[in-house]
């Protein structure tokens, strides 16, 4: 199979979209697939996993690059021949690649990863969510098929009237996030920094933005024995390190890899704050490190935590809920190893070859369904 592979963002910038993408070039090399990436030109290596990759002009916003719409990707596509275009969270430069495979005659799958008309609301772009989901629509509705992380993603995609979804979650890495990871001497010596005299440690892992409201940590202020844990960093970081001063927390800034790994490992508690995830990686990165999860009951989460089983949800707007929570845990430490197991075999069944597996049975779906669209006068594409 040939797969082109439009992606928003790619490396060096790290995040959830570029660890899935690069997840599933990892698999289609595996399994003897092609592919070719197209992304953002912002630093981005001239190759991935043996695959090459061709960069569009980009501009920045809010430390993202923003690819623009470029002839240039029509004349890749053109040569490549796909048999499936992969458009990445596709906004400008996903749509382009969405509408120049529809002329090719190219099946497509869109990964829906993002939560556009939240993060404009946000921000205060334009007209915010009501111009933002029209804008989702219009990109998606050119798709054969829009694949969406979540069953709240799913509600949300479908009561803005977007047609030809299915479900495809994310894996997680069992091997490197793993419980066995708190006897390594880094995490240990972690460990040392952070709970000099036996605090329950408390952490999150992400980018430092306003949308992932780690400032309300500060709810958390005056539970005993705590230690507050961050990792990640973004333009939001002096906010909540003023939010955050005086309470017992260390920076950690950004990691990965080993480090990433025994920061986890280095946690009691996971906390996830932000109420605008399509899916929420970060939360199984903790259960498969063993650790409870305290998230909102909004977006992602929902389908990653058992409440009461492997950690609690809160109430989306309740900090109060927030801080219940967490000190219930941060309490009993025999509650929090038992739901920490209970996490750790929730992820069993998730790695990423099996979801990339899963990836491939779409691709040939919507392939075999556009090669029947030709033949049925009847059946006429977005």
């Amino acid at each position: 199979m040939r797969v082109a592979v439009v992606t928003e963002s790619f490396l060096p910038t790290v995040n959830g979209v570029t660890n899935s993408v690069c997840k599933v070039l990892d698999h289609l090399a595996a399994t003897g697939h092609e592919a070719i990436v197209i992304c953002p030109d912002a630093g981005a290596p001239s190759e991935y996993a043996g695959y090459a990759v061709h960069t569009v002009p980009a501009l920045a916003y809010r430390q993202f690059p923003v690819g623009l719409p470029n002839p240039l990707v029509q004349r890749i596509l053109t040569r490549f021949a796909p048999d499936v275009l992969h458009a990445a969270s596709p906004f400008l430069l996903g749509a382009q690649g969405i509408a120049a495979a529809n002329r090719l005659g190219v099946a497509s799958v869109a990964v829906f990863q993002t939560d556009v008309a939240g993060y404009t609301m946000r921000h205060g772009v334009g007209l915010a969510s009501s111009i933002a989901w029209r804008f989702v629509r219009w990109v998606h509705e050119g798709a054969d098929l829009t694949l969406v992380p979540s069953s709240a993603s799913q509600a949300d995609l479908e009561a803005a009237g977007i047609p030809r979804l299915a479900r495809w979650g994310r894996g997680v890495d069992l091997v490197r996030y793993h419980p066995n990871n708190r006897f390594t001497q880094a995490t240990r010596a972690l460990r040392e920094l952070l709970s000099p005299d036996g605090e329950v440690v408390i952490g999150y892992v992400g980018r430092i933005a306003a949308e992932k409201q780690v400032e309300r940590l500060r709810s958390l202020r005056g539970i005993p024995g705590i230690h507050l844990a961050i990792v990640g960093d973004g333009p939001y970081v002096p906010v909540v390190e003023k939010e955050l001063r005086g309470m017992p927390v260390t920076m950690l800034g950004r990691l990965g890899g080993a480090d990433l790994a025994a920061a986890y490992a280095s946690f009691d508690i996971f906390v996830h704050t932000g109420t605008e995830e399509t899916f929420g990686q970060t939360v199984q990165e903790a259960h498969a490190s063993g650790l409870p999860v305290v998230a909102p009951r909004a977006g992602g989460p929902i389908d990653l935590v058992e409440p009461g089983i492997d950690g609690y949800l809160f109430s989306p707007a309740d900090d109060h809920d927030l801080r219940a929570s967490v000190a219930a845990l941060a309490a009993d430490a025999p509650l929090r190893r038992r739901m920490g197991e209970a996490g750790r075999r929730a992820v069993l069944g998730r790695t990423w070859e099996s979801v990339c597996e899963e990836l491939v049975g779409h691709y040939e779906r919507v392939i075999v369904d556009r090669v029947l669209s030709v033949g049925d006068p009847l059946n006429t594409l977005v």
